[in-house]
């Protein structure tokens, strides 16, 4: 069967590469040149093999042209943002030596003009006292200007306006996007705390909305009166932020980290059977010291069924915290407790197998889970 199908491979081989002659006459002597059906198959193997390699190496050199890699293209866009961004301060300075040209004015009192707006710009940063962290980001420093030409005072005092602003926007809008996380981390909506409106920039009350007024109050151009803008914007979200996170219950109510009951559905210590938990337990000892957990006003002390002693704490806007199963409580009705104050001492008193805290969150009147404020707090504090 397979002499049979080597022998009609063969034929066809022959069939398809038939012995050819070749005929040569040179010189008045003719010769001649047979091509056997091997040879010519020799040949094509050669041919097919040189295509096929051409080939291969064709797709490789067009692969690799048109691939570039991840590193490539940022290197390549990081280039192309300096190359703007030194385009877009040398047009500054162009603009300003242009503007020299077309008044009457000296070199000297343009350099000094600009550095009188460096100054305003350090008082517009000044606003970031207090804030952590700010004053490494946004540290002030006077360009080494002595001894320079006006035109080097000019672009050494323009370049560290530059470097100001950026740094200023890049500061406030990274802190805000952290603490907007963390408001919904706890399941709150960041744009409640951060209204729109007024800002006060270096001294004076200005519009946010009101770049023109901006860059006449601070003698810069509009469009870096527009960039200030919204650097002080993020920075107004990034202080209401700040301050509603410092109203809400981030804080831990004890000393230890540990739980031993979580929030939601579990099984009922005395019942052994499932029942919604509308709280997380804190695990300790007799009289451990309990901590409120933001500030606010003392709105029940007090007995509650099933709770044993409670401490209720009134945070406003429609937040509130619970602290039960209280050995003691050590403060009293309308009370206004700091945050991390120091308000019972841990018990076993109400429906409780043990010494713990029982505690409890609530917004407009619901449960929420305790969990979500604790891990928002704990990355506000990284933010800090």
């Amino acid at each position: 069967m397979a002499i049979t199908r080597f022998k009609r491979l063969r034929q066809s081989l022959e069939d398809l590469f038939p012995e050819r002659h070749l005929y040569v006459r040179s010189g008045g002597e003719m010769r001649g040149y047979v091509f056997s059906t091997g040879k010519q198959l020799i040949c094509a193997a050669g041919v097919a093999a040189a295509a096929l390699w051409m080939g291969v190496c064709t797709a490789a050199m067009m692969v690799n042209a048109l691939s570039v890699s991840s590193t490539d293209q940022m290197v390549i866009k990081q280039k192309a943002y300096y190359e703007r961004l030194n385009a877009d301060r040398q047009a500054r300075l162009n603009s300003a030596v242009a503007q020299l040209s077309a008044s009457s004015g000296s070199l000297d009192e343009l350099a000094n003009s600009v550095e009188k707006r460096h100054a305003a710009l350090a008082l517009l940063v000044s606003d970031f006292k207090g804030v952590p962290g700010a004053a490494q980001a946004l540290q002030i420093s006077k360009p080494h200007t002595l001894g320079a030409s006006p035109v080097e005072r000019i672009q050494a005092t323009r370049m560290d306006q530059e470097r100001l602003i950026d740094a200023a926007e890049t500061f406030a809008k990274s802190r805000a996007e952290r603490l907007r996380m963390a408001m919904r981390m706890a399941g709150l909506d960041a744009g409640s705390f951060t209204g729109r409106g007024g800002s006060s920039l270096g001294g004076p009350l200005i519009e946010a909305k009101d770049p023109r007024a901006l860059a006449a109050v601070l003698d810069v151009d509009e469009d870096f009166a527009s960039r200030i803008q919204h650097a002080a914007t993020d920075m107004s979200d990034m202080r209401k932020l700040s301050a509603a996170s410092q109203k809400l219950p981030f804080y831990r109510p004890t000393g230890n980290p540990a739980l031993s009951s979580s929030y939601g559905v579990r099984f009922d210590p005395f019942t052994h059977r499932p029942a919604f938990h509308s709280g997380l337990d804190f695990p300790g000892s007799f009289y451990t010291p309990i901590m409120a957990t933001a500030p606010g006003v003392i709105s029940f002390v007090g007995v509650r069924s099933g709770y044993g002693n409670v401490v209720e704490i009134d945070h406003g806007n429609g937040f509130k915290t619970r602290y039960a199963h209280l050995q003691a409580a050590s403060v009293r009705v309308g009370q206004r407790v700091a945050i991390g104050q120091r308000i019972a001492a841990m018990g076993s008193t109400g429906r409780s197998t043990g010494p713990h805290l029982h505690y409890e969150v609530w917004v407009n009147g619901r449960a929420q889970n305790p969990n979500r404020f604790l891990k928002a707090g704990e990355y506000v504090q990284q933010a800090s």
